[in-house]
């Protein structure tokens, strides 16, 4: 079967072309869309997984956030919480009016493509899944977490230097984070300061394949990220260091 991946790229930017790409967050989200493509394929191609499969991989990464688009532009927001799934959005789209098919001409990997969608963005992946639909949606969902570790370096939080500069850890967040937890932030009512920093490096604990862990590590992510504040209060210095600590040693002992 051939997977057209240059066509499926093409119609991928035809149809973020009928949002506003001049809006900010729309060419933020072809962005991560774009390089989340790249990771999977990268972590697929680092599983030995077969051509066509890679490609499958590949494409998943794609279209992992293709309800972001309609999701913003309806919601002014990209908080599930605060308008609508959008991992069930795309699967929902991707099915309305076979549109799947503008991306993969066959409907062989269907059902693996949807699950893996669907699954990208819950604290936990659905019961049920077989095998093959389970490696495809732990791709997605490292890839996913990487370059969102690659933002959170880069993008994140700009407007709220000095509110996390001068906060505290939430104990409760913080004890679930030295348990090499991922964190389930719908527990939380607030999100703010450098809780939900903590929150976002905690994605770490749902990593599933060396080669992401390896990723997260050659470009020091964690570091990267908690670095780019200077913290105000010493209780917060020392639990940055503790974050630091606890993830060096989680990486390192990773099998």
């Amino acid at each position: 079967m051939e997977i057209n991946l240059e066509k499926a790229r093409n119609e991928f930017i035809e149809y973020t072309n009928g949002y506003d790409t001049n809006e900010e967050m729309i060419k933020l989200k072809i962005g991560h869309s774009i390089r989340v493509m790249e990771i999977s394929k990268k972590i697929a191609l680092s599983i030995n997984l077969e051509e066509e499969k890679v490609k499958i991989a590949t494409l998943i990464g794609l279209l992992h956030d293709i309800a972001r688009f309609e999701q913003y532009t309806i919601y002014k927001t990209f908080s599930d919480k605060e308008s609508i799934d959008h991992g069930d959005l795309g699967v929902k789209i991707l099915q309305e009016n076979n549109f799947l098919r503008n991306f993969i001409e066959s409907d062989k990997y269907d059902n693996i493509i949807l699950r893996a969608i669907g699954n990208h963005n819950k604290y936990e992946l659905e019961k049920g899944l077989n095998p093959e639909e389970e490696i495809f949606a732990k791709i997605i969902r490292d890839a996913d977490k990487i370059d969102i570790f690659y933002e959170a370096e880069t993008m994140f939080w700009k407007d709220d230097k000095e509110v996390i500069e001068n906060s505290i850890c939430t104990p409760n967040i913080l004890e679930e984070f030295v348990k090499c937890k991922l964190i389930d932030r719908r527990k939380y009512k607030t999100n703010k300061g450098i809780d939900k920093i903590v929150q976002l490096l905690a994605f770490i604990f749902d990593i599933n394949f060396k080669a992401s862990i390896e990723i997260i590590d050659e470009n020091n992510y964690i570091e990267n990220i908690l670095n780019r504040f200077d913290y105000k209060k010493e209780e917060t210095k020392q639990q940055v260091k503790q974050i630091k600590e606890i993830t060096k040693k989680y990486i390192q002992n990773y099998n």
